[in-house]
């Protein structure tokens, strides 16, 4: 049986025509609308090679928030959320208003008891809570990861490159943006304002593998390893 054809745009509705979806080849077999529960794909990945291996019982979401839980106790203190920012290169200024912005709005959903946490803490087990409007929608409500969604940010707003820029961002939020969600609105700039200072690209670009990376969480790792060695060498 062939795949079913259909169509994605239409003319008489140019937004359609602006935006076209992600279209799989037909050699290509991935179901990509399916979402994956630990494994962040795309067309030229199939995950994190040596690391999602090591973190297959935790959800994507979990896996992009791992990093800040340092002592592996599924418990994200402010001050975790502080050290990890720091250490990915933000300075003191900017991790300190990061941690504000990420424990104030995303502790609450996160607890378990009806009452909020009084040292504001986030719990990895029901991080999902956290997930808001007006994103790529490459996470879904429980966490997963949905590779259909991840593909159509590039092939909506990516104009054919490998990667976005600036620009692009700005149109992928304008194109995203929910109504009447300024916690959503709120949240994917500051994402991918953080997102942009992290990867900060010589070209003003950042690549598509590098924002897959960051989805798992697993270049966090590479780039605070990196900094490390560059501190080590400077005291020597």
């Amino acid at each position: 049986m062939g795949r079913v054809q259909y169509e994605t745009s239409i003319v008489s509705v140019p937004v359609t025509e602006a935006r076209k979806p992600f279209i799989p080849s037909e050699n290509d077999t991935l179901p990509y609308g399916t979402a994956c529960a630990n494994k962040a794909i795309s067309t030229e990945h199939n995950g994190t090679p040596g690391y999602w291996e090591s973190h297959q019982n935790k959800t994507v979401l979990q896996q992009h928030c791992e990093f800040w839980d340092a002592d592996g106790d599924g418990v994200i203190w402010p001050l975790d959320t502080y050290r990890g920012f720091y250490a990915l290169g933000y300075g003191v200024i900017l991790s300190v208003v990061s941690m504000f912005i990420i424990h104030a709005n995303f502790s609450y959903p996160s607890c378990k008891s009806i009452l909020p946490d009084p040292f504001f803490r986030l719990y990895l087990s029901r991080v999902h809570k956290c997930k808001h409007g007006s994103d790529t929608g490459t996470y879904d409500t429980e966490g997963r990861y949905i590779p259909q969604k991840f593909e159509d940010a590039f092939a909506k707003y990516g104009g054919g490159k490998d990667g976005l820029s600036a620009m692009d961002i700005f149109d992928l939020m304008k194109g995203q943006r929910c109504i009447a969600d300024p916690i959503g609105w709120g949240g994917a700039m500051f994402e991918w304002l953080a997102t942009y200072i992290l990867l900060w690209p010589e070209d003003g670009i950042m690549r598509k593998e590098d924002i897959r990376r960051v989805y798992d969480g697993s270049i966090f790792y590479e780039i605070a390893d990196r900094r490390a060695g560059k501190l080590q060498k400077k005291q020597k």
